[in-house]
C-alpha cells in the first residue's frame, strides 16, 4: 500500500495513516486502500474492533491539495464547460472508501492528536467513537471557500447549530470543546492519550463480534432513517460546485500561482484577526 499501514494485534485491526511528511494528506490511493483494510479485517474471524490512527504529528490535514491545486486540474477550466458528473465520480468513490469505516461491520475506533482537519474529518466523524487529544484540532476550513464535506455528517454528530457554527465560519475547535459537542466521546491529555485510547479498544474488544456486529447496525439504522444517504448525495454535487464558483475559481488561481499554502494564508487571514 501507498498510504496506509495495517497490522493485526490479537483481536484487534490497526489502521494506519502512513504518510506523515505530507500531514498524511489524502491522495485518490487512500480511500480505496482504507476500503480494502476495512474489508480485510471485516473477513478476519479474529478480529472484532479497528482502530483508526495517524502517524507523525496529526491525524491528518485533508486532502494533499499541494497535489491538486497547484498543478492544473482536469474538468477545472473556467473557459470550458463544467461536467459536474466527472467530479461526482471522483468524490463519490472517496466518500464510498471514508464510508467503508461507517459500514464496516466491526466497530471502527479512532484516535485524533495535532490536528484533524478537512477532508480527514471525514474519516474521523465516518468512524464509530472517535478519542482525541484535549490540545487537538479539528474542523472543516474548506467551508470558507473551495470544499463542502462530502460526508455531510456534521450535523448528525453534533446537531444542527454546532454544525452550522462550525461550518457558516470554518472555524476549528480543539478536544475539549470536541468532546463537550459530544463529537468525541473521550478527551485526553496529550501525555494520555495513547493509553485511553487503547483502553477502549481493549474494552470494546471483549464483546463478542456477533453482538458488536448487531449493536452497530441497530445504531447506525437511526442515521439512515434521518436521510444520511440523501445528505451526502447533495455533499458531494455541492463539494463539485464549491469548485467552480468564482471564488473556487480565483483560489485555485492564486494556489497554482503563489502556492496552496500562500492562497490558504490569504483565505483565512480575514478569519484570524481579533474578534
Amino acid at each position: 500500500m501507498e498510504t496506509l499501514r495495517y497490522e493485526v494485534d490479537g483481536r484487534v485491526a490497526r489502521i494506519t495513516l502512513d504518510r506523515p511528511e505530507r500531514g498524511n494528506g489524502i491522495t485518490l490511493a487512500m480511500p480505496r486502500e482504507l476500503a480494502g483494510c476495512v474489508e480485510q479485517a471485516n473477513l478476519d474471524p479474529d478480529v472484532h474492533v479497528i482502530a483508526l490512527a495517524g502517524a507523525g504529528k496529526g491525524f491528518c490535514g485533508g486532502y494533499d491539495l499541494v497535489e491538486f491545486a497547484e498543478r492544473e486540474m482536469p474538468n477545472h477550466d473556467p473557459s470550458r464547460p463544467w461536467d459536474p458528473v466527472v467530479d461526482w465520480q471522483m468524490m463519490s468513490r472517496n466518500l464510498r472508501g471514508f464510508m467503508s469505516l461507517f459500514h464496516s461491520d466491526k466497530p471502527v475506533l479512532c484516535k485524533v492528536h495535532g490536528f484533524c482537519v478537512a477532508g480527514g474529518t471525514d474519516m474521523a466523524l465516518c468512524s464509530d467513537l472517535l478519542v482525541i487529544a484535549e490540545d487537538a484540532r479539528i474542523g472543516y476550513p474548506p467551508a470558507r471557500v473551495w470544499g463542502v464535506p462530502t460526508s455531510a455528517i456534521w450535523a448528525f454528530r453534533v446537531g444542527d447549530q454546532r454544525a452550522k457554527r462550525l461550518l457558516f465560519t470554518g472555524d476549528l475547535i480543539d478536544g475539549r470543546t470536541a468532546h463537550e459537542w459530544g463529537l468525541a466521546v473521550e478527551a485526553a491529555p496529550p501525555a494520555e492519550l495513547d493509553e485511553r485510547f487503547e483502553a477502549l479498544v481493549e474494552r470494546v474488544a471483549l464483546t463478542p463480534t456477533n453482538q458488536l456486529v448487531m449493536m452497530k447496525l441497530l445504531v447506525n439504522q437511526a442515521l439512515y432513517a434521518q436521510g444520511l444517504h440523501a445528505t451526502q448525495a447533495l455533499g458531494v454535487f455541492f463539494d463539485g460546485i464549491a469548485r467552480h464558483t468564482p471564488e473556487g475559481y480565483e483560489f485555485a488561481r492564486r494556489a497554482t500561482e503563489a502556492g496552496f499554502k500562500q492562497a490558504v494564508r490569504e483565505r483565512d487571514e480575514p478569519y484570524d484577526r481579533p474578534r
